[in-house]
């Protein structure tokens, strides 16, 4: 019998430098750009933010189309899977996982701000009854941690 593996992630964070966009010798597009992304964590009394840095790769026209709106601080929501690349250096084995982006959608807020909520990915837009275009992004403002805000043990 086959088993079915799943590879799918969602984030949202913040832009933590502008993105990249090169180009292969063949002509397609690459554009890069590192994520940070914070969660909550309860630490005695009090809270504390906690961030993780995700790097994200766009190939292709999307990444053309969008490169030059990414810019640091900017938020913005990416659906994607994780790769893990290999190569050999000074003939040792290295590997990297990042985040290849099918759709990268601007959320809004940060530098370059604006009220838009503009959807990149696959070629089509996204939009959900919480995606609406000039909403100003599709999270509510509310920061919902994670399991540790439950007092008890079990969350529900």
């Amino acid at each position: 019998m086959a088993s079915s593996d799943v590879n799918v992630v969602v984030l949202v964070g913040r832009l933590t430098r502008d993105a990249e966009l090169r180009y292969t010798n063949s002509g397609t597009a690459i554009c890069r750009f590192s994520l940070a992304v914070n969660r909550r964590k309860r630490s005695g009394d009090s809270w504390d933010t906690e961030a993780s840095f995700f790097d994200v790769v766009l190939w292709g026209k999307q990444g053309e189309a969008i490169q030059r709106y990414l810019e640091k601080g900017k938020q913005v929501s990416v659906a994607g899977e994780l790769r893990q690349n290999r190569w050999e250096q000074n003939g040792q084995n290295r590997s990297r996982v990042e985040i290849a982006a099918a759709t990268v959608q601007l959320l809004g807020g940060g530098s370059g701000s604006g009220k838009r909520n503009d959807s990149y990915g696959g070629g089509r837009p996204q939009q959900g009854p919480d995606q609406t275009q000039g909403s100003g992004g599709g999270m509510p403002d509310a920061d919902y941690g994670g399991p540790e805000d439950f007092d008890d043990d079990i969350p529900f």
